[in-house]
């Protein structure tokens, strides 16, 4: 027999069955059970595009505490669980390109995707690249080029930028491989500049994995157009950051509800434009 455990965070964790709460199907009186990864692709895939020239469809994956909280003592980690890293793999495999801010990388050690075999020939069916591109938002360029990340992934990182961004910086990044895309005019990059300027490349399932400070910039922007949130069923208290962050839109925008799971008291959402 299998075990149904996985060592996560340098301990054991049981695997708990996973249960769809919302919308309510068979399966939300359904006994709990682990979903297979080609089950939660199925429940996570991008809306099928349009006719013509496919519309880009920027997703954001984040992970909050009870209350409110986005990570603690710096990192993520600790608020997320087995199945919220299998959704968060599974919400990679399915995009075209990850888009991270510069302090996340730096705080959260970002390495490049990996390609998942598991995942191989749907991506292919797909048109997709073996693993999603990662393209890092910075306006000053102040990177580590010589980490795994720039120097060695399965797919050329990008790096998003503004055209008054630094000569030497850009040279340095270009120097260990990554293509510069310049999406906003200054330092600066503009949110909905950078949307257009992925999708110019062909990317258009595109995944942001915040940090809060840049998923703020879309939100205020108006060009997220669906959230995926994972619920932790903690409590940090402290000062940590929410999942957004910067300056309050003028008025809410309400998103739809789109799914619910639970595994283990962890809830996955997806919220999308009404």
């Amino acid at each position: 027999m299998e075990d149904d455990t996985v060592t996560h965070a340098k301990r054991r964790v049981t695997l708990h069955g996973m249960r769809r709460l919302f919308p309510v199907t068979d399966e939300t009186a359904a006994q709990a059970r682990e979903w297979s990864l080609a089950e939660l692709a199925a429940a996570y895939a991008y809306p099928r595009p349009p006719a013509g020239a496919p519309r880009p469809w920027l997703r954001a994956n984040m992970v909050s505490t009870l209350d409110g909280a986005a990570q603690h003592e710096g990192h993520s980690q600790p608020i997320s669980s087995a199945a919220d890293m299998r959704v968060f793999g599974t919400l990679r495999a399915l995009a075209d390109v990850v888009v991270v801010g510069a302090e996340t990388v730096r705080q959260e050690g970002y390495r490049p995707a990996r390609a998942r075999a598991e995942f191989a020939a749907a991506r292919q069916a797909a048109g997709q690249s073996p693993a999603p591109a990662v393209a890092v938002v910075t306006a000053g360029l102040e990177l580590d080029f010589s980490l795994p990340l720039f120097a060695s992934p399965l797919v050329p990182t990008l790096i998003l930028t503004g055209a008054a961004a630094a000569p030497d910086r850009v040279a340095a990044a270009e120097k260990a491989g990554a293509q510069v895309v310049v999406a906003g005019e200054g330092m600066g990059v503009d949110p909905a500049r950078a949307v257009s300027a992925l999708a110019g490349l062909g990317h258009t399932r595109l995944l942001t994995e915040g940090g809060p400070r840049l998923l703020g910039q879309f939100v205020a922007a108006d060009v997220l157009d669906e959230l995926c949130l994972t619920v932790s069923p903690m409590l940090t208290a402290g000062d940590a950051q929410r999942i957004a962050g910067g300056p309050s839109v003028a008025v809410p925008r309400r998103f739809s509800l789109l799914s619910l799971l639970e595994e283990d008291g962890f809830l996955f959402s997806r919220y999308g434009r009404p």
